[in-house]
């Protein structure tokens, strides 16, 4: 008898071990939606939507669930998750409030009310610990504006703000203890160590750089983002399309070249090596393959594709191994700013700011947008007929399929045709979410 007890209690004990540690089985735990892969759109008000919310929908069918949708403000827009799924933070511009989510219950965390607003927040790992980019953040004392706000997502508040002139986009390592910080018109590229900072209001890089808390790398030519691998960080230099000086940005990327990427070692805080490309604002790594995606201003024709549009941005496949530029394709122009992969090998691009063509609800004559589809199994390159800002893409590892978030329409796309997914639940491919969706997020690994 006393074995057989034993076995029981050890079962229980795993059976919790397995949910703690973000596993989502329907034999272990169901959420109080009873969904298991679940996926959080945000949408804004609109002209019939008074209030803005988290909508909760079934991954299985792409269907908007049966059940109450998350609060968030009254125009949520940019999310982001913790890398275990068990932590959402949703930003309402209507407030300039984050709001944080308790994936695993569906409840409400807590709501931090920032100084100003933010395009750039992460939550680096499974605490309720987060981070905001507010580039108009006031520090008493200082004229420098702008801060990375150190968000105690369960508690509702800031613990500590860390003075970071003109800070818009911050990066995490894997644990959270390195924060890379990216600022409008700098060359240059701020680490933090937030452990080390001092609440309510550390000031160590306004003082005395480096030290404990604040390291500013120089050497860059408008960087405004890093894919972070261990301890490299892959810098993203924007250079020409930012707005670098001609002469700093030969130096850095060379003289044939509007922008390229700088291999940062995270433990010497070096730059070891240098890769020339035409744009670079996004990237997604997959092995050894760097996707990198921009607008260059010096070599921006669409070249091989029949187009209205003048202006187009390019793709570039980087071998990381030899550090070298092996294929460029000619994409969507805009300002890039999303990109994943799903499952089938089938890379989204996204972007903000880019040239429509033509009217989505007019198909008759030519229709663009802001997304690019790479198949990088065969090289050909998609550009789906439809018009907007691509403000969120997510992609699953069993489901052939991609759900997109562009000009305020969340979309299906079947990546093994690169073409909306079409059935008797998706009318023209879309999930039918009332308001402007501004990102969409799976809670759930499927």
């Amino acid at each position: 008898m006393k074995k057989a007890v034993l076995v029981v209690i050890v079962l229980v004990l795993i059976s919790v071990g397995f949910i703690s540690c973000g596993y989502s089985s329907a034999y272990l735990y169901k959420p109080p939606s009873g969904l298991t892969k679940r996926v959080l759109a945000s949408q804004g008000v609109s002209s019939t939507q008074l209030f803005g919310s988290l909508w909760m929908i079934d991954g299985r069918y792409d269907t908007i669930a049966r059940t109450t949708p998350l609060s968030a403000g009254g125009s949520p827009g940019l999310m982001a998750i913790s890398p275990t799924r068990n932590v959402l933070a949703a930003f309402d511009t209507s407030s300039n409030s984050v709001f944080g989510i308790n994936a695993v219950t569906e409840a409400s965390l807590g709501r931090v009310q920032l100084p100003g607003p933010t395009s750039s927040m992460v939550v680096p790992t499974a605490s309720q610990i987060g981070y905001a980019a507010v580039p108009t953040a006031t520090v008493t004392g200082y004229s420098f504006l702008g801060a990375v706000d150190v968000m105690d997502l369960s508690a509702g508040s800031i613990t500590t703000t860390i003075g970071v002139t003109s800070a818009k986009t911050v990066v995490a390592n894997a644990t959270g203890s390195q924060l890379l910080v990216f600022s409008d018109d700098s060359d240059s590229v701020t680490v933090l160590s937030p452990s080390s900072a001092v609440p309510p209001v550390d000031t160590s890089c306004f003082t005395n750089p480096p030290n404990a808390v604040c390291a500013i790398v120089p050497g860059f030519s408008r960087p405004v983002n890093a894919i972070v691998n261990g301890s490299v960080a892959y810098v993203l230099n924007c250079g020409l399309q930012c707005g670098a000086n001609p002469t700093t940005n030969s130096t850095v990327c060379g003289a044939t070249k509007a922008a390229c990427i700088s291999v940062l070692d995270l433990g010497s805080l070096t730059v070891t090596s240098t890769i020339p490309v035409d744009a670079a604002t996004m990237a997604f790594l997959s092995g050894s393959t760097l996707y990198v995606a921009g607008t260059s201003p010096i070599n921006n024709g669409c070249t091989g594709q029949t187009t209205a549009a003048t202006t187009c941005g390019t793709l570039e496949v980087v071998n990381l191994g030899s550090g070298t530029v092996t294929t460029s394709y000619v994409i969507t122009d805009g300002y890039h700013s999303r990109m994943d992969m799903s499952a089938n090998g089938q890379l989204f691009i996204g972007s903000h700011d880019c040239t429509n063509i033509g009217n989505v609800n007019d198909p008759s004559g030519e229709v663009r947008g802001c997304l690019s589809i790479l198949n990088t199994n065969d090289g050909s390159v998609v550009i789906p007929p439809d018009n907007g800002n691509v403000n969120g893409l997510q992609g699953f590892s069993q489901r052939d399929v991609e759900y997109v978030a562009e000009g305020g329409a969340l979309r299906v796309y079947d990546t093994t045709k690169n073409i909306l997914l079409i059935n008797d639940q998706l009318p023209e491919g879309t999930i039918n979410v009332v308001g402007y969706v501004g990102d969409v997020k799976a809670i759930d690994f499927f």
